[in-house]
């Protein structure tokens, strides 16, 4: 830097401490105002976007592979091209050479100009670096390439190490050893822009048949609210307690479970369980299992199928269904079986598929002792069963219908017992809703269901 130079430096410096504004007030207040102006935008992106909750961990979970949040995933990727000996060189040496680049960067380039198109060096260097972060952020988030997928395998990492490594060495080197602005400033141009370039095309041609080959992501249904939370306890209570306990929680003595038949149990819906056992204690009877009266492990970490997330909605339906202290505000409520008003005709969609969830799905599902008769969907109802058809539309003498309302009736496989199996009927105005839905042509939908309705 001449003395020219650094005299109008000093010169126009000057001229801004003249025309410059204070930084109190006024830098501070811009930065408030910003601050402000962000504060808001947070707030109303918690608010009206929110964060889509994910499942409750799960510690028995061997398959779960840990990943960071999507501003480290550059760094999660790139530490894959380090071989597992040397993590520590890409967890800790390389991130902190980095950092300490960027810190000593200004002595390292000790061009007097501030105006960017005159930062070539540190403009490209940067530039590069945000390319290959970026791209490394989207292979991340591609599935894995197989092992037999050695050419993919290649374009990343000569995508995510190898090309960016030699080309910040490169513009190190030209920086240094060009002596002619113009000649360095074209060469670092030509470098970098050639390197970013082969690191988009080497990245996007690794990750677009990654995601494409990609088998379908898994939606886990997972409770956001208390409401949704005991609906979704609602269902999986049907599916895994609803055969011993009943839909009530009120069985006393367990029927037509192998193997249990005639246990003597204490009704999960009374106050002695409700009100004497903590949610903790009924997590931890549904998780562990109770092998002394029989339960086996629903939990995952025991050999079942729940997860704790899962777990916990159950507990959370126990306690909002059948604890007189806790209610959920009526606007709240999610689910259940609607009631019937005057003269409505129930449709399979809006009744009768939650009427079937709580009371039937647990025994008449596949993997059941049922006759084959599964209740799962509108065309298994319909069709399915070794006495099938097990409901006529319009026929009152349906055996579905029979044996909801306490008759036995003489199958092909022997007589069809009355269900539910536990000896206690469905209450008046379920087995009226069953009825009604038979006798109107068992409509599938609502739609379906007004249009069977009779003329007012």
């Amino acid at each position: 830097m001449d003395e020219k130079f650094k005299q109008r430096v000093r010169e126009r410096y000057q001229r801004a401490l003249q025309h410059g504004e204070r930084f109190w007030p006024d830098s501070i207040y811009k930065d408030l105002l910003v601050s402000l102006g962000l504060f808001i935008l947070l707030v109303g992106l918690a608010t009206f976007v929110g964060v889509k909750p994910e499942p409750k961990v799960d510690p028995s979970d061997t398959a779960y592979i840990p990943r960071p949040e999507w501003y480290f995933l550059f760094l999660f990727e790139f530490l894959k091209f380090i071989p597992g000996k040397l993590e520590w060189l890409g967890a800790i040496v390389v991130p902190s050479v980095a950092v300490a680049v960027l810190f000593l960067l200004p002595l390292i380039d000790r061009n007097p100009h501030r105006h960017y198109s005159k930062r070539v060096l540190a403009i490209s260097v940067m530039g590069v670096i945000v390319v290959q972060m970026v791209m490394l952020t989207i292979m991340a988030s591609v599935p894995a390439p197989a092992p037999e997928q050695t050419a993919i395998k290649t374009m990343q990492m000569l995508a995510g190490l190898a090309i960016p490594a030699i080309t910040l060495i490169l513009l190190f080197i030209f920086s240094t050893m060009a002596k002619d602005p113009a000649a360095q400033r074209k060469s670092l141009t030509a470098t970098a822009g050639i390197a970013a370039l082969a690191i988009v095309v080497l990245a996007g041609g690794s990750a677009i048949p990654l995601q494409r080959n990609a088998p379908p992501k898994e939606e886990v249904a997972v409770a956001g609210t208390i409401a949704e939370q005991v609906a979704q306890g609602e269902e999986l209570y049907a599916l895994n307690c609803v055969e011993c306990h009943g839909a009530d929680g009120d069985v006393t003595v367990i029927q037509g479970v192998e193997g249990l038949d005639g246990k003597v149990v204490t009704p999960i819906s009374s106050k002695d369980v409700m009100y004497a056992f903590t949610d903790d204690t009924l997590f931890n009877i549904i998780n562990d299992g109770l092998s002394e009266l029989g339960m086996i492990p629903f939990g995952t970490a025991n050999g079942g199928e729940l997860s704790p997330g899962e777990i916990e909605s159950i507990v959370a339906y126990m306690r909002y269904t059948w604890d007189d202290r806790m209610e959920l505000p009526e606007e709240q409520r999610v689910g259940g079986i609607p009631s019937l008003a005057e003269g409505e005709v129930p449709s399979y969609d809006v009744h009768i598929e939650p009427l079937a969830k709580r009371y039937c799905v647990s025994c008449h599902r596949a993997g059941k002792e049922n006759n084959n008769y599964l209740m799962t969907s509108y065309d298994e109802i319909l069709n399915t069963g070794d006495d099938a058809p097990n409901v006529v539309a319009g026929d009152p003498n349906s055996i579905l219908l029979q044996v909801i309302q306490g008759h036995t009736v003489q199958g092909v496989n022997g007589e069809i017992d009355v269900m539910p199996p536990n000896g206690k009927l469905l209450k008046d105005e379920y087995i009226d809703m069953f009825v009604r839905w038979v006798m109107a042509g068992m409509p599938q939908t609502a739609e379906d269901a007004a249009a069977a309705a009779p003329a007012p």
